[in-house]
């Protein structure tokens, strides 16, 4: 169980989540709730115009709304902006979206009742999972369709996840022992305006990404290993004159895992070879960098997550309700954009890797890494499809930040596209991690071929857990299943799981 106390919640503690964790709020939070609810009460006393109190909403700010009519007001609004399209968003993510929503209530700067942050507390402990489009936010006013399909659910229309079914959101609820919510003054508007949505999509990217980077930073060691390049560069001498962390850190890492190689041994004197190819060499250079930007947007989307981004905002001391622009989710996609450039780059590195030991010319290694070429194909098919992947994550690597489009009769005339941002990202991880699940068969063939010398103790215990379920590739076969296998080590963490220590973001 993670415990969301309101503003200081870890990077750390949203992976947990995110894995699956329950979630609940601590004791000392309630109080602070109930106390913003009730200077939402003594607002609408004062009988003054309120904007999302008591008037319309965005281009009909100006419409004043009756005090018998503010129960419906904000039904209304829930329902009329549950308006997303295409698939459900993950289960993994929407979880961790509606706990983001949940620390941000529990600062008592949105004016919602404890009964209703207990809603949303219960549906996360019990797994009761809204279904979500995954399209229809574009980053300002907050992600106000997507938010809308929770709250939505929440009052007991929509759908919802249980355990992997797809229930009526009032039967899920009741099952549950739950109450639908009826939605007090501010409440509706509180629930779907935000960031949470973008922030937990790039969180779930940003999540991802760390493990795609620690992966690969195995493979890459590996096929230095099996092109048998120098781990000069690697030297830390180096890099301290350059003073990028990112770029020590991850020299360090590979020196790690490469050290008590017999394979290094094996050349280190009489190597006719000067310098090894970039994809090799610069290696601390593309990756260092790439996590030294990931660290950068882990830091921007650690605050977001902490935040409170809905509008307007109560301050309990003074009576106020203040409107601003919180909702405004330009530094997600700033982050967003950031974390999508290194798992472009970190897949194309790979993949460059790929290609220089398939071609003899360069990795010394047999053509296309078969000990027969012409008779089989090998690894020629597979770099190919690597090649596929880095091109159209290149293709997705397009800054979203710099669109924006204009919404709500111009009132909304500046966007941040972050949802766009945000969500390509997972697609662009599983794209990178099929690359490095290639690099991870195709250097440790390479690395077979200079039996009996053996790799460092680390890289062989990787070694070790690829053969356990790829065989060596003697002729060709049904490479699919073979892909497949080595994607699974690769996603389940299993790879980096075999090592010891490798630098990270959270």
């Amino acid at each position: 169980m993670v415990v969301l106390h309101p503003g200081e919640v870890f990077l750390v503690e949203w992976k947990k989540v995110y894995r699956g964790a329950p979630a609940r709020l601590p004791d000392a939070a309630w109080p602070v709730i109930e106390a913003s609810a009730k200077a939402v009460e003594r607002i609408l006393a004062k009988g003054e115009p309120v904007y999302g109190i008591n008037t319309g909403f965005g281009k009909l700010a100006s419409v004043r709304i009756g005090d018998a009519d503010l129960e419906t007001l904000q039904r209304n609004i829930v329902l009329s902006h549950a308006a997303g399209t295409g698939e459900p968003s993950p289960v993994a993510v929407i979880r961790l979206m509606m706990a983001l929503k949940l620390a941000s209530l529990a600062q008592g700067a949105s004016g919602v009742r404890a009964e209703t942050a207990r809603l949303l507390e219960a549906m996360l402990v019990q797994g009761l999972t809204p279904v979500i489009p995954c399209q229809g936010s574009v980053g300002a006013s907050g992600d106000l369709a997507p938010l809308a399909h929770m709250a939505a659910a929440m009052i007991g229309v929509g759908e919802i996840f249980v355990d992997g079914a797809r229930l009526p959101a009032a039967q899920a609820l009741a099952e549950a022992g739950l109450e639908p919510l009826v939605l007090g003054p501010k409440e509706g508007l509180a629930l779907l305006n935000g960031t949470q949505f973008s922030t937990a999509n790039a969180l779930a990217g940003l999540f991802e990404a760390e493990l795609l980077f620690q992966s690969a930073l195995v493979t890459g060691a590996l096929s230095t290993e099996a092109a048998k390049g120098s781990d000069t560069p690697f030297d830390p001498r180096i890099h301290l004159l350059r003073r990028h962390a990112g770029q020590i850190e991850t020299a360090a890492a590979l020196r790690t895992l490469m050290a008590g190689s017999a394979i290094r041994a094996s050349h280190l004197k009489e190597d006719e070879r000067v310098q090894d190819p970039y994809c090799l060499r610069c290696q601390p250079q593309v990756m260092g960098a790439a996590l030294d930007i990931l660290r950068q947007a882990a830091n921007t989307l650690a605050l977001e997550a902490n935040g409170v981004s809905d509008n307007p905002l109560i301050f309990a001391d003074t009576d106020e309700a203040l409107s601003g622009g919180n909702f405004h989710a330009e530094p997600v996609a700033f982050a967003a954009d950031i974390i999508a450039l290194a798992v472009c780059e970190i897949g194309s590195i790979a993949e460059r890797r790929i290609a220089m030991l398939v071609d003899p010319a360069l990795s010394g290694l047999p053509a296309f890494l078969t000990p027969r070429p012409g008779l089989n194909s090998g690894f020629m098919i597979p770099q190919v499809t690597a090649a596929a992947l880095v091109s159209e994550n290149k293709q997705k690597a397009y800054p979203a930040s710099v669109d924006s489009i204009p919404t709500s009769a111009n009132q909304e005339d500046h966007v941040s596209m972050a949802a766009h941002g945000a969500r390509r990202l997972l697609a662009m991880v599983d794209s990178a991690t099929a690359v490095i699940g290639i690099e991870l068969l195709a250097a440790v063939q390479g690395c077979d071929f200079h039996a009996p010398l053996r790799s460092s103790e680390v890289l062989e215990a990787v070694r070790g857990l690829v053969r356990k379920q790829v065989p060596h590739l003697d002729e060709d076969r049904h490479f699919h299943p073979d892909m497949e296998a080595a994607n699974r080590l690769v996603r389940s963490g299993a790879v980096i799981a075999a090592t010891s220590d490798l630098p990270g973001v959270t």
